[in-house]
């Protein structure tokens, strides 16, 4: 039977999903919190609930060289290009420069895990560009802290710039929210001098990483406002959180009406978390893609933080079944990774008793403050007209010369890829999916039920 389950919902949302196998067996070490196994967990959660069946499944194609230096310096990407772990162990000035070391080490296939995890955030603005689907998932990115010459926080490359500038090419504005438990730094100082991508951040803030992220931290220039914070204590529960995250997106929505929002869903700020200090459930940090998403505005929903990775599978999961809206059953499905999910195997977590250090005082304070900032922010700030780029992925929009040029000893061309969504041969729920009627349950009834009848049948001999 299908696990998951419909909710009321208006329309029927288009949802993109990108996901590559490989990006699970990409490891940082083994004394590092950052696990992009979580990923592949979360994943097999997905399929195993069966919300395969309401996404539009994408092996996204890695973005190249010079997708990525769209953003970043080319220095800093050729030297992600060639570095190789060996690197770690001399001392190296250009190691030093971009900041590689025990956050941010060099491990085999870096440079790939960068163009998985860049390369389905593209895809999915290009597929909201193109007005392919309402909402694109890449659980692969959300990496907030790269800057543009620099690692940073456990993230090599920013997959959300890379795809905020790709969204610009066809919106007016792009609204940028972080619910990671660490402040989104490499995207709002990225965007901090512009006032076509406003970025909000709640987060952990005091004696914390990056360390960045007050309340005055407003942007400059042009992008003076355009940059709000939201510094929040340890211990902040799911009713805080809501009291303070949705008055302030109210706020933001009706005077900046963005024509396309990325949401950074990092789940460390899920208690239990590894390194997060907050006390969310599932349920609280959730709450905040349903928002966001009751819009209809096109969203995309990106990975990002999280060190406890059965929280991260379990976070992620739930948020993809709110995208598709659809409800899930608090017992988990069996699934490849199903021991991670002990003693309980339950889907949704419960709050901890531990204090919560947001006072009413506080949070009402703060509030009240970032929402004083909004108000000197323009009504919809205009955009003045230019030509629109091409595309990052070209061949979504005119595939006819990269086809021709693409070797299909190695791989099918994307334009191929993206009009191939899911087989049912690829994902199936049980054995009705093979065709093997004879091992049907519904089989097997229906020939005991007619051995039955003919039984009960009078024979015209009689």
């Amino acid at each position: 039977a299908a696990i998951a389950q419909n909710t009321q919902d208006h329309s029927k949302r288009r949802v993109a999903y990108y996901y590559d196998a490989n990006i699970g067996n990409y490891y940082y070490g083994a004394e590092h919190v950052m696990k992009p196994h979580r990923i592949r967990m979360t994943h097999h959660l997905i399929l195993n609930y069966g919300l395969y069946l309401d996404l539009q499944v994408y092996r996204p194609f890695p973005a190249d060289y010079d997708d990525m230096t769209r953003f970043h310096s080319e220095e800093y990407v050729t030297y992600l290009k060639k570095s190789v772990p060996s690197d770690m162990n001399m001392l190296d000035m250009q190691m030093v420069k971009f900041n590689f070391n025990k956050d941010c080490p060099v491990f085999d296939g870096l440079y790939e895990f960068c163009q998985l995890s860049t390369g389905g955030s593209l895809a999915g603005a290009v597929k909201l560009n193109l007005k392919k689907s309402d909402i694109a998932i890449n659980w692969m990115g959300g990496l907030h802290h790269a800057k543009k010459g620099q690692a940073s926080g456990f993230c090599y490359t920013n997959d959300i710039v890379l795809g905020i500038l790709e969204l610009l090419k066809h919106h007016k504005r792009v609204l940028y929210v972080d619910i990671d438990v660490h402040h989104g730094d490499g995207v709002e100082e990225a965007f901090y001098t512009t006032d076509r991508v406003m970025t909000v951040s709640f987060h952990k803030y005091g004696q914390f990483f990056p360390g960045t992220g007050g309340l005055k931290d407003l942007g400059a220039g042009k992008g003076r406002y355009y940059s709000l914070n939201v510094p929040l204590k340890d211990g902040i529960t799911d009713d805080s959180y809501q009291g303070i995250f949705k008055p302030v997106m109210t706020k933001v929505m009706e005077r900046f009406q963005p024509d396309a929002v990325v949401l950074q869903c990092g789940a460390d700020s899920l208690n239990g978390d590894r390194l997060g200090p907050f006390n969310l459930t599932l349920r609280g940090h959730g709450e905040c893609v349903s928002f966001l998403r009751s819009y209809n505005v096109p969203l995309m929903m990106l990975g990002g933080g999280g060190y406890t990775p059965r929280n991260v599978a379990r976070c992620w999961t739930y948020e993809t079944a709110l995208a598709v809206g659809k409800q899930l059953h608090d017992e988990l499905p069996y699934n490849d990774y199903f021991d991670y999910f002990g003693p309980n195997y339950r889907l949704h977590i419960g709050a901890r008793q531990e204090k919560n250090e947001n006072t009413t005082e506080y949070l009402k304070k703060v509030q009240s403050m970032v929402l004083a900032n909004l108000e000197n922010l323009p009504f919809v700030p205009s955009v003045q007209m230019q030509p629109v780029p091409g595309d990052a992925i070209t061949c979504l929009s005119d595939s006819s010369f990269a086809r021709d040029m693409a070797n299909p000893d190695s791989r099918l061309h994307p334009s191929i890829m993206d009009g191939v969504t899911q087989d049912q041969g690829e994902f199936y729920d049980g054995e009705t999916e093979g065709d093997d009627r004879k091992n049907e349950y519904n089989a097997k009834r229906a020939a005991e039920n007619g051995k039955e009848n003919d039984a009960k049948r009078p024979r015209i001999d009689e």
